[in-house]
C-alpha cells in the first residue's frame, strides 16, 4: 500500500507537468495534412526524445548539483518558483505558441520542450531526490506511454472533448501545477529553516 501511495505521489505530479492533453491541440495543428505513417513516426520520435532528455537531465542534473553543492531544498525552492511561473504563464496565455514545422518535428518541439520541458525536468529532479530514482523512472515511463497513446489518438480525443475542452483541461493542469509549486517552495523553506 505504501509503495502504491509513493507511486501516486510521483506519477500525478509528472502527469500534471507533462500535460499530454494540453499538447494535443498544438500537435494537431503541426501535423495537419501529413500521412498517418508520418504522424506515427513523429509521435514515436517525440516520446523517445522526451524519455532520453528526461533521463539524461535526471542523472546529469544531480551530478551537477553535487558539484555545485546545491541541496535538494535549494532546488525545491528554485524549482517551485520556476514551476509557479510556468503554470501562471500557461493559465494566462491566450495566444497559441507558434512553432516552425520541420523534419525534426518529433524531436523539437514535441519531444522537447513540449513533453520534456522545464516543468517535467524540474519535477523529475525534485521527485527523485525525495522518493528515489527507480519509482520516478517507472512513473516517467508510464506517463510517456500514456502521452504516446493520447497523441496517437489525438483526432479521436478532439472529437470526444473538443479543442476547447482539451484547452480547458490544460488550464486545470496548470492550476494543479501551481499548487504543486507552492507546496515545493513551502517544503524547501521548511527544510532550510530546520522546522520540519
Amino acid at each position: 500500500m505504501e509503495i502504491f501511495n509513493t507511486f501516486l505521489l510521483t506519477f500525478i505530479p509528472l502527469f500534471v507537468a507533462i500535460d499530454a492533453p494540453g499538447i494535443l491541440p498544438i500537435y494537431i495543428s503541426l501535423v495537419e495534412g501529413m500521412s498517418e505513417r508520418e504522424k506515427k513516426r513523429i509521435v514515436r520520435h517525440s516520446v523517445i526524445t522526451a524519455f532520453f532528455v528526461a533521463i539524461s537531465f535526471l542523472f546529469l542534473g544531480n551530478i551537477l548539483f553535487s558539484f555545485l553543492k546545491i541541496g535538494l531544498e535549494d532546488f525545491m525552492i528554485a524549482g517551485g518558483i520556476l514551476l509557479l511561473i510556468i503554470s501562471i504563464s500557461e493559465i494566462l496565455r491566450v495566444k497559441e505558441r507558434e512553432f516552425t514545422v520541420s523534419e525534426t518535428l518529433g524531436v523539437v518541439p514535441i519531444g522537447t520542450p513540449l513533453l520534456a520541458g522545464p516543468a517535467t525536468l524540474t519535477t523529475l529532479i525534485i521527485l527523485a531526490g525525495t522518493y528515489g530514482y527507480p519509482i520516478v523512472i517507472i512513473s516517467l515511463f508510464l506517463n510517456l506511454l500514456i502521452a504516446w497513446i493520447m497523441i496517437e489518438k489525438a483526432q479521436e480525443l478532439v472529437k470526444i472533448f473538443g479543442i476547447h475542452g482539451l484547452k480547458a483541461f490544460a488550464k486545470v493542469m496548470a492550476l494543479l501545477l501551481s499548487a504543486i509549486a507552492i507546496s515545493l517552495i513551502k517544503r524547501g523553506l521548511i527544510k532550510i529553516l530546520n522546522l520540519g
